[in-house]
Formats: C-alpha cells, structure tokens, sequence
C-alpha cells in the first residue's frame, strides 16, 4: 500500500466523520438528534425533529461523504483495493465519527455515496431497488436492508473484483448490524412506516 493510498483512506475516515445531522442541527437551531426522536444521527431523525428542508440537507451531507473520497480515489487511478479501503473507511467515519463521540449514523446515505463513487450504474440500480421496496412497503428500514443486501451483488456484476465485493459486503453485515432494533421492530410488527405526507 503506497503512502497516497494511506492518505487517501484517512482522508476519507477523517470527512465521515463529519456528522452532517449534528451540524444541521445546531446551525438550525434544533435538538441534537443524537438525545432527540430516535436518538439515530441521520437524515430520518432530522427529518422528524425539523423537517424537510433540514432533513435534504444532511441526506445530502451525508452522501457527499461517501461520493467525494471514492470519486476521487478512482479519479486518482487508485488498485481497487485501495479503492475498497477509502468506501470503507468513510462509512465507517459516519457510523464512528472521531469528532463526535464515535456515535454515528446508521450509514445508509454514506453508502450510497459510496457506490454511485464507485459506478453511477451501481448507484442507480441500488437505489432502484430502494424506491420500489419504500413504494411497495413504505418502511424506510426495510428498504435500505434489502437495497444494500442486493447491492453486494450488483457491484460484483459491474466489478468482479473480490476487493470491491468484499466492501461491498462488509458495508451490508455493518448496515444490517446497526438495523438490528429496527429488524426486531419489523419482526414484531412495530417498525414505524413512511407516511404520505413525508413523515415517518
């Protein structure tokens, strides 16, 4: 591994570590997501303690961390074993942030900046499969589980390279990992559904 790789990966820690909830949040004046409504610090729990607007803005935060440092890694000419390293290590800057208490997010923005870094085609297709499961089910987690289940396969297709699927698939176990309170709602029945007018 060649010093720009190693730059390149904590480069990509250090910018996921950058809670775009906590930010939105206290420029906009609104409880920290992190002790209010769900107490997850991502664009759902924005979007219920202060609305759209605050929510699109820290979606949006939150998927520039994972598009920048892969575009650039692959921009770069980066081995795509390098490249796996930098998507691992923003998402896992967002669920372990170093400047907020490494208490993250539940990472599923992150990763999909990940991937449409890594190839616009695996980006929409993933994201494809999530607007139809939020269509068909209106649960948010159960769409995010079953996009990012699939979007192992997806990369591998457009990228048999054992380094990216193996990213690909760490991501999943470390999404699914932190979904486990909202796989128990869902097993019971009590997970929370996407509401017509936008709010969980």
């Amino acid at each position: 591994m060649s010093f720009i790789d190693i730059l390149f990966i904590v480069g990509a820690y250090l910018l996921g570590s950058v809670s775009s909830a906590i930010i939105v949040c206290r420029l906009m004046g609104l409880p920290d997501p992190r002790s209010g409504g769900s107490g997850n610090p991502g664009a759902t729990n924005v979007l219920r303690l202060g609305g759209k607007k605050a929510a699109a803005i820290t979606l949006l935060g939150d998927s520039l961390k994972g598009f920048v440092p892969v575009f650039l890694a692959m921009t770069a000419g980066l081995p795509e074993s390098g490249i796996a390293l930098v998507g691992l290590a923003a998402f896992l800057g967002h669920l372990y942030p170093l400047f907020f208490g490494f208490q993250g997010g539940k990472g599923v923005a992150t990763a999909f900046g990940v991937y449409f870094g890594l190839d616009w085609r695996v980006g929409i297709l993933v994201m494809m499969v999530w607007i139809t499961m939020a269509l068909v089910t209106r649960i948010s987690s159960l769409s995010a589980l079953v996009s990012m289940t699939l979007a192992t396969l997806v990369v591998w297709y457009f990228h048999p390279s054992g380094a990216l699927a193996i990213m690909a698939a760490v991501i999943t176990v470390l999404l699914i990992w932190r979904h486990k309170e909202n796989i128990r709602k869902l097993l019971s029945g009590e997970e929370s559904r996407i509401s017509k007018r936008g709010k969980p």
